[in-house]
């Protein structure tokens, strides 16, 4: 156990990196452009201070929230990832964690796993679509997941198909075929342990996107699938208002960063926003969520559910974010580290940092929950905004 327990998010993260072969690590990382709005979605919370208590402080603490009508431990979500071949079970483990630590969980429909098999192992499943292909596609493909039992939708609308890292892109095939194999071969000897597992379990990645095929189709690669995506043209704000009458039950926009925005979604009939910029891997030098946090709140947090999905590694993030005004945040990138360093244990581990780190941040605070929290709990500097910084490394 104790060579197994990681104390950190960043702990996750340098074991993710020494096990996966160097392309799949890369490809986690990510970022876009200059990294500027990678790195920024970091440094921000750093720049926001606490103001703790020595005295007074509650025995107990209640982490617990809802988002979209379904009840979390803490305000805590899994933000939808496509393609988690990082470990054989991939989404599967992944559910599974959320669900042993009572948390929601967004299912990507670029995800390696069919929708049926994630939510046959967590109820708690919010499937996540792009705007791509035909409203009979679109529609197909949320019958699909409302028979297989989700619990709501994620409409992510924040993706310009910008292109190009000044560090270098990840090398990706489009299949794994005997010479992809061949191609790669070299990395993955280096990463015996994540072979293995593979091995063990006779799987190799396949790099398909089950939950977009359609019509009975076999399942298209994750490039040909992106292909179809690039395509199709942009929605109109009269589109997404189709598209939330269409599914007539919970459903989020990802992707917010304006405060007109945030106030369309709610016109739109959204029941919730997600605060974004896809993890700073789309539009470089769009700023970190939270800084763009306070303002939407304030606009519309009293119409709409609004969470934050961006640059979370801590507990403290955690508050930080719903002192501000979020409701829960979404994490992405730390799961997806503890998944690759120790599968759903990993997943596990990194949630229990996640709310071992809320309840010390809400103890030092002496809050009895997390609805107690509020601006006043923070140190904000006069200068919040977005800045610049070097590319990730």
């Amino acid at each position: 156990m104790a060579q197994s327990w990681m104390e950190t998010v960043a702990e996750a993260q340098r074991r993710a990196k020494k096990r996966l072969p160097p392309s799949v690590y890369s490809a986690l990382l990510a970022g876009n452009e200059r990294g500027i709005s990678y790195r920024d979605n970091l440094n921000a919370f750093g720049e926001l201070g606490l103001a703790p208590h020595v005295a007074g402080n509650y025995g107990e603490r209640d982490l617990s929230t809802s988002v979209m009508g379904e009840l979390i431990s803490m305000p805590v979500i899994i933000s939808p990832t496509g393609v988690q071949a990082v470990h054989p079970d991939g989404e599967v483990a992944v559910a599974r964690a959320a669900a042993n630590r009572g948390i929601a969980m967004g299912l990507s429909s670029f995800a390696s796993k069919p929708m049926e098999d994630v939510i046959a192992a967590h109820s708690q499943i919010f499937f996540q679509l792009y705007w791509m292909d035909s409203r009979d596609t679109m529609l197909a493909m949320m019958e699909r997941a409302r028979a297989a039992g989700a619990k709501g939708l994620i409409l992510t609308l924040d993706w310009t198909f910008s292109y190009g890292r000044d560090w270098g892109s990840p090398l990706i095939p489009e299949t794994v075929n005997l010479k992809a194999m061949a191609r790669f071969a070299p990395e993955a000897i280096t990463r015996p342990r994540w072979l293995l597992e593979f091995a063990k379990d006779k799987k190799i990645p396949d790099l398909t996107a089950p939950n977009l095929a359609v019509g009975g189709a076999a399942a298209p690669t994750f490039f040909a699938a992106y292909g179809r995506w690039q395509q199709t043209p942009p929605p109109s704000w009269e589109d997404i208002g189709w598209f939330v009458e269409q599914w007539g039950g919970p459903i989020m926009l990802k992707g917010i960063s304006r405060v007109d925005d945030a106030k369309r979604a709610v016109d739109s009939g959204f029941s919730a926003i997600s605060i974004s910029n896809h993890g700073g891997n789309n539009l470089d030098s769009t700023p970190a969520p939270i800084r763009c946090l306070p303002a939407v709140a304030d606009a519309v947090g009293d119409q709409i559910e609004v969470l934050l999905d961006g640059g979370v590694r801590r507990g403290s993030d955690v508050v930080k974010a719903v002192a501000l005004g979020a409701r829960a945040v979404m994490i992405g990138r730390a799961y997806l580290w503890g998944l690759a360093a120790n599968g759903q244990a990993g997943v596990e581990n990194v949630l229990d940092i996640m709310s071992g780190g809320i309840d010390s941040a809400l103890r030092g605070l002496a809050l009895s929950g997390i609805d107690d929290l509020g601006p006043e709990h923070l140190l904000i500097p006069d200068d919040f905004h977005p800045n610049t910084a070097p590319a990730p490394t």
